[in-house]
């Protein structure tokens, strides 16, 4: 018997934890018809739901981008305040 752990595609992983969601088969069911033991369905599908959010943009790289975007606004906002008195006036 080989000890190696198998590979499952990510369509295949989502496949089958959406089957599990619908709540149509029992857990047991899902993991008899498609080979896959009861406590792998579970860790796929708690990293499924914790995921979940990323799927609507929402994840914390996102908020952290536009966290350090208005701050660069703000600082170059200031920037231009402290420049303006020390800029050549135009000809009137």
């Amino acid at each position: 018997m080989s000890n190696q752990a198998k590979k499952y595609t990510p369509q295949f992983k989502a496949k089958v934890v959406l089957e599990l969601l619908r709540g149509e088969k029992t857990q047991s069911e899902i993991s008899r018809v498609h080979g896959v033991h009861r406590s792998v369905l579970t860790r796929w599908q708690n990293e499924f739901i914790e995921r979940s959010p990323s799927v609507f943009g929402e994840d914390g790289a996102d908020l952290e981008v536009e966290a350090r975007i208005a701050e660069l606004e703000q600082m170059v906002g200031k920037l231009t305040m402290q420049l303006e008195p020390i800029r050549k006036p135009k000809d009137v």
